[in-house]
């Protein structure tokens, strides 16, 4: 099959960074296929060598797992191409269709790995030149709008030129491996199911925390916060994938049907609820890893008066009968103790104790994301320290490393999306009523924090952030995982 991948921001930071490491890496893998072009468009006035040139020099600040040699990424180098674009211009998106024309290849994906303020100008140009053809898939990244109204207004215009099937909304922890295995985990294997519900489980725990602060991206953070950047999207998601019933099939679209329920149940916002289950931060001076660093308004691009916040914490409930009064909690910021990703399905204590155990301990499954990539059962069970005592317990626990397990070098999640954009799999992208369900149901925390400093907590750099988030679980008597 051959395929043409236009990659609008083809000199951008993602596209660097990311999306051209990922393609090198399905290249390597024997995955990509082999009659292909990587077209990079930008304004930067470049010929194809100048391009791949460019490429090869930033990929020596990429994180591979092995360095490519001159002569790999010289065979990589020729899928390269590039075209100088100004994406006002109408007469620029003709040259560029004069290149796709002459080659005429199966598939075409045009990837906008640009500002979202471009999507509506990218895709009505597109379709004006008659780049919007039955063979063209649409790649757009996130943060598709700002609210409920951006959102739907991007979405109604990239539709006037292209059907859904053609739209893929990519959200890259979507593709992350641990990701994948929790659909295997749920839906591959019988062992979980019949203890998947309210009955057993006492609560779930999603946690994404980065222990870097915004670096150079201040000025974009602080019209973005924690709220838009990872709860809308990453966080969400991950609740879907845990508390979706099991679809009906592997369908594109029987998965993303019950994953639009999980959305459309989320219970919604009350001004009692917002003040006692969303909490928001925003992080001070501290230290990390020993090192002392800036608070968030003295990081460059940052207003002294922000009230953007750079963590949240937030109690969601599920209002159907799988899930009435599991309490889901949802935890992400910047500048916390650690990076550490994980999920932690905490599970209901035996219903009759005839053991003596230690407090806080019990059933738990922990689904690591990020650093590391694994699950983790969490079990009791009679140690060789109490063979004297035989009515006490002690925890244990099962480890399963996926690295170690099936190997490093694993296709990660901007090369699985990517891959299958070219192969036309929507699985693991998200729906257009998918994305306006998940900002129908934050849109009142951003309504409520617009431009009000009340409830913004300071937390210091370098901690798992302010203590009214630890304050708001335990009230329903559980903690944190890191505090168990």
């Amino acid at each position: 099959m051959s395929f043409d991948l236009v990659l609008f921001g083809g000199t951008g930071d993602l596209a660097w960074r990311k999306l051209l490491p990922a393609l090198f890496q399905a290249f390597r893998h024997g995955t990509l296929p082999a009659d292909g072009r990587i077209i990079g468009v930008a304004r930067d006035d470049l010929g194809n060598e100048q391009y791949r040139q460019l490429i090869q020099q930033r990929f020596e600040n990429v994180d591979l797992a092995k360095r490519p040699s001159p002569e790999e990424f010289g065979r990589f180098a020729q899928l390269l191409h590039f075209v100088r674009m100004d994406l006002s211009k109408p007469e620029d998106y003709a040259r560029l269709k004069d290149k796709l024309v002459h080659r005429g290849a199966d598939q075409v994906v045009m990837y906008l790995a640009t500002a979202p303020t471009l999507f509506t100008l990218a895709c009505e140009q597109l379709a004006a030149a008659g780049l919007a053809t039955a063979n063209t898939r649409i790649v757009l990244e996130k943060p598709l709008g700002h609210d409920l109204a951006s959102n739907r207004e991007i979405n109604e215009t990239v539709r006037r030129a292209f059907s859904e099937q053609q739209i893929f909304r990519i959200d890259h922890y979507l593709g992350k491996p641990s990701v994948q295995n929790l659909f295997a985990l749920r839906f591959g294997n019988s062992l979980f199911e019949p203890l998947w519900r309210r009955e057993t489980i006492a609560n779930i725990e999603v946690t994404i925390a980065e222990d870097i602060g915004v670096e150079k991206r201040g000025a974009f953070y602080d019209s973005t916060g924690a709220l838009r950047d990872m709860v809308q999207n990453h966080a969400l998601q991950l609740v879907c994938a845990l508390a979706m019933e099991p679809p009906i099939s592997s369908d594109a679209d029987a998965i993303r049907d019950e994953k639009l329920k999980v959305l459309r149940s989320l219970r919604a916002w009350t001004p009692e609820t917002m003040a006692q289950h969303a909490i928001r931060g925003q992080y001070g001076p501290g230290t990390v890893a020993g090192e002392p660093v800036p608070g968030y308004r003295q990081e460059p691009g940052v207003p002294h008066e922000s009230t953007t916040e750079t963590f949240v914490a937030l109690r969601a409930e599920i209002a159907n009968w799988r899930w009435a009064g599991v309490p889901f909690y949802i935890r992400t910021g910047k500048r916390l103790a650690a990076r550490d990703a994980h999920i932690a399905v905490n599970f209901r204590p035996a219903p009759h104790a005839i053991f003596n155990t230690p407090l806080g301990a019990g059933n738990r499954l922990v689904i690591d994301l990020q650093p590391r990539d694994g699950l983790e059962l969490h079990l009791l069970a009679q140690g060789q320290e109490n063979r004297r005592h035989l009515q006490s317990l002690t925890p244990v626990h099962l480890d399963l490393d996926f690295d170690k397990r099936f190997g490093s070098e694993r296709v990660g999640a901007y090369e699985r999306l990517l891959l299958d954009v070219i192969d036309g799999r929507l699985n693991l992208f998200v729906r257009s009523d998918e994305q306006e369900a998940a900002w129908r149901w934050v849109e009142p925390l951003l309504d409520s924090w617009r431009g009000n400093s009340s409830g913004l907590r300071s937390y210091a750099a370098g901690s798992w952030g302010p203590s009214a988030a630890s304050a708001m679980i335990a009230r329903d008597g559980f903690c944190w995982s890191e505090e168990q």
